[in-house]
């Protein structure tokens, strides 16, 4: 099903004309034909410059055509899903780790991800990997911190997800005893220096053009965005493209624009007040986070008013590839809800790392510009606990010693499978979509 879902994505994608690069895509193949000829375009510092790198690396090794990048990232996200079910089977068994695997390689908007040239997949990839060598993996506990180190550093390379969010990793060093908590600092250190040599070369260079250490930075354009934001979907009266523009060309330096920018949103915030602002951005961007109109679905054929690019051509496969991402994603919200609220388990180290990044992203996500695809960090944890819901739901034995099973904590789930649910479909039906 797998290679089925893959051959067809790759058919869309090809007939019966070529898929059209959207967004930043079209930025990150340019950048990276601009490294294979020796002339690399100048840096923005807005985006991270690890996938324009990454994608030259294909083009060199391989050829310098996009199948080239799809099939590499094909192969890095099953390499994803094998990592989850290890990763998973340190919370739970064998079943519920499989489960989450097939949950996660079976919906089409996920594997799509790995069609296009945005960094989800190599980001994603670099981060299971980390966290596999820091919880699967046993011996010589200093070199895996050192390479899990190096693997976080390539993921702010990705994307600037993890910036704020980096140092929770050092909670796995946190050891504790029968004479209470010691830390590991040896492998501590040898973390941090994986992580410092990973991104060192972007750091100096960010302080050569800029003044100041800095790999990318588009916490203020995105702030500044997101509070425009009116449609509760994606690619609707997008302002990002304009907004974008209109940022870079306010001044020459990531500090300056940075500065102007503030002062607009200082600006917005006195105009409207902070809770009124507070209140449109919760009011907005999860809607476009848990959006039942995936990346996928905005770029199949449709009409414009849903948000509908019509990035790949029309496809007899359109039609039940939107029915397929439609339902895989509903599912995956509902049974992942469930098993959030209903789980046990959360002393487990990775339980806690992760109810802390979704809780983090959730956090971040409240004022940013969102776009759909954010969620794709998210799927592997929602997944895992889709997994171990669906099978302590079929095997009533091994409910007891993984969820929660009293009526309120079931109570409490059916209402965030439906308020993730209402994020999903309930937006373009608030905004009058095509009305």
């Amino acid at each position: 099903a797998w290679a089925l879902l893959n051959l067809a994505l790759l058919w869309i994608y090809y007939a019966p004309a070529s898929k059209i690069l959207v967004g930043d895509e079209f930025d990150y193949n340019q950048r990276a034909l601009a490294l294979l000829a020796g002339k690399p375009m100048p840096e923005l510092f807005i985006w991270p410059p690890g996938q324009a790198w990454f994608i030259a690396l294909v083009y060199r090794v391989f050829c310098a055509h996009v199948l080239a990048v799809q099939l590499v990232q094909i192969a890095a996200l099953a390499l994803c899903a094998i990592l989850l079910v290890r990763l998973w089977k340190t919370l739970d068994d064998g079943r519920a780790a499989f489960a989450a695997g097939v949950l996660f390689l079976l919906n089409p908007s996920t594997l799509a991800h790995a069609h296009w040239l945005w960094p989800e997949v190599t980001h994603l990839a670099c981060l299971l990997g980390a966290l596999a060598l820091l919880l699967t993996l046993h011996g010589r506990p200093r070199l895996r911190a050192f390479l899990a180190g190096l693997l976080v550093g390539l993921c702010l390379l990705f994307k600037s997800l993890l910036g704020g969010f980096w140092p929770v990793f050092l909670l796995f060093f946190l050891r504790r005893g029968e004479r209470g908590f010691s830390f590991a600092w040896m492998a501590a250190l040898a973390f941090v220096a994986g992580l410092l040599l990973a991104v060192s070369p972007a750091l100096w260079k960010g302080q050569l053009e800029t003044g100041r250490p800095l790999i990318a930075d588009s916490s203020l354009y995105n702030l500044e965005v997101g509070i425009r934001d009116r449609s509760r979907s994606d690619y609707i009266d997008e302002a990002g493209l304009p907004a974008l523009t209109a940022f870079l060309e306010s001044a020459p330096t990531p500090q300056q624009r940075n500065a102007m920018a503030l002062d607009r949103i200082r600006s917005v915030v006195a105009e409207r007040g902070i809770v009124s602002v507070i209140a449109e951005q919760l009011g907005t961007q999860y809607f476009r986070l848990f959006n039942a109109k995936t990346l996928l679905v905005s770029q199949l054929p449709g009409p414009a008013c849903a948000g509908r690019l019509g990035a790949y051509g029309q496809s007899a496969l359109a039609t039940p590839m939107t029915a397929l991402a439609y339902l895989t994603h509903s599912v995956t919200l509902v049974l992942g809800a469930f098993g959030i609220v209903l789980w046990r388990r959360w002393q487990r180290p990775l339980a806690v790392f992760v109810g802390l990044f979704l809780v983090y992203q959730l956090l971040l996500y409240a004022g940013l510009h969102v776009m759909q695809r954010y969620l794709f960090q998210m799927l592997p944890v929602l997944c895992g606990f889709a997994g171990s819901f669906l099978v302590a739901a079929i095997r009533r034995e091994h409910a007891f010693a993984v969820l929660v099973q009293g009526p309120w904590r079931i109570a409490l789930g059916a209402v965030l499978a439906l308020v993730l649910l209402g994020l999903a479909w309930l937006g373009p039906v608030l905004d009058a979509n095509c009305a």
